[in-house]
């Protein structure tokens, strides 16, 4: 991970409630996946194994700070549990939570969607999920 420092000087001219998320995604991040890396490419802030590979064969999530939301995002959305139905998106696989503001994000939800990618391989879960369709 990288320094805190790194990432509150990325988040210092974005909205407080919105740098409150982003904070708090982070935190859920590093428990579900301790050993991933951090790294800030442009706008966004990427986790990813990097012992498996890069942001989109490793990805775990990818965070983006817009004017008035954050978008979690998954590179392997379309094959993660969403029981409550949070993930929009169609291109592909790479589906995206939109979060408004700290209070009304259901946290454990997207909780469960962070451990859910951080758990997803998919050089693995994908065959299994190919050679169960026959």
């Amino acid at each position: 991970m990288l320094p805190i420092r790194e990432v509150e000087l990325y988040l210092e001219s974005r909205p407080p409630e919105l740098r409150d998320i982003v904070l708090q995604i982070r935190d859920l991040v590093l428990s579900a996946a301790p050993s991933a890396t951090e790294a800030i490419r442009r706008r966004d802030i990427l986790y990813y194994y990097a012992e498996r590979g890069g942001p989109v064969s490793a990805g775990i999530c990818l965070v983006s700070v817009h004017a008035d939301h954050v978008r979690l995002a998954f590179i392997h959305g379309a094959f993660l549990p969403d029981p409550l139905g949070l993930l929009r998106g169609e291109p592909r696989y790479k589906r995206y939570v939109r979060l408004e503001t700290y209070n009304d994000t259901p946290w454990e939800a997207v909780q469960d969607l962070i451990t859910a990618s951080a758990s997803f391989d998919p050089r693995t879960d994908l065959k299994l999920t190919a050679d169960q369709r026959g």
